[in-house]
């Protein structure tokens, strides 16, 4: 049975790193007595698959985790028992099962929201007058910023991958690009934005929360943009 799991990572656990989060969930399932799936061969593992690593220093109210499992209680019971076994900063929003033939959560991961904020003594002095271009920025045809590869670094075109952009009191709300077929980070529009307006980004300036993760599904000749969750359904 696949199971997808939504959690949050807040607090000084931001500064977990990813491999640390996959080593930390395996005890989890341990302690929670979760009966989970595990591979067959001389190295047997826990069947597990993180949607989208997170940054370092990032927080998320968004993750996911996809596991298989041989049997199973009810949503309510074993987010109660993970949650039991959880430390502060982590907690599991929802336990869903997923159909047989679900795609894991990384091959169809699509777009993240963020919530995106200035730390103290960072956030520029006119904040209204900040985000009153944002209209504008979205307007514009092609911005071009340098993208970090695995290699090396080159330019591309970022706002086809921009889908949303606005201001909420004094938070920064975005809906971009993720996965593997396209990826684009919240501070590179951020430094895309104050460059448009003759701005710097200091480094550090900004507090980051991913609040999101989407996957595409297929609905006959129609292609849908759901959260993660949505792909299935609670244990009754």
């Amino acid at each position: 049975m696949k199971i997808r799991i939504k959690f949050s990572k807040e607090g000084d656990m931001k500064f977990i790193g990813h491999i640390d989060i996959m080593r930390y969930f395996q005890k989890v399932m341990r302690l929670a007595d979760v009966d989970i799936r595990y591979s067959e061969g001389f190295s047997p593992h826990q069947i597990m698959s993180f949607a989208s690593p997170l940054g370092v220093g990032m927080e998320s109210r968004g993750e996911y985790v996809d596991i298989e499992v041989l049997s199973t209680d009810s949503s309510q019971e074993m987010m109660r028992r993970m949650n039991a076994a959880m430390v502060e900063g982590m907690s599991v929003l929802s336990y869903k099962r997923l159909p047989d033939q679900a795609a894991n959560a990384m091959s169809i991961v699509a777009a993240a929201d963020y919530r995106v904020r200035f730390r103290d003594g960072y956030e520029p002095e006119n904040f209204d007058a900040f985000v009153e271009w944002i209209p504008s920025f979205l307007d514009l045809a092609s911005i071009y910023m340098m993208k970090k590869t695995k290699k090396d670094e080159k330019e591309i075109d970022i706002r086809p991958l921009i889908y949303d952009f606005h201001a909420e009191g004094h938070e920064l709300v975005m809906k971009i690009a993720a996965g593997s077929a396209a990826n684009l980070k919240p501070d590179v529009v951020m430094r895309a934005y104050m460059k448009e307006q003759g701005l710097t980004l200091p480094d550090f300036a900004l507090a980051v929360t991913r609040t999101e993760v989407y996957g595409t599904r297929k609905t006959g000749e129609k292609t849908e943009v759901i959260p993660l969750e949505a792909f299935g359904e609670d244990i009754e």
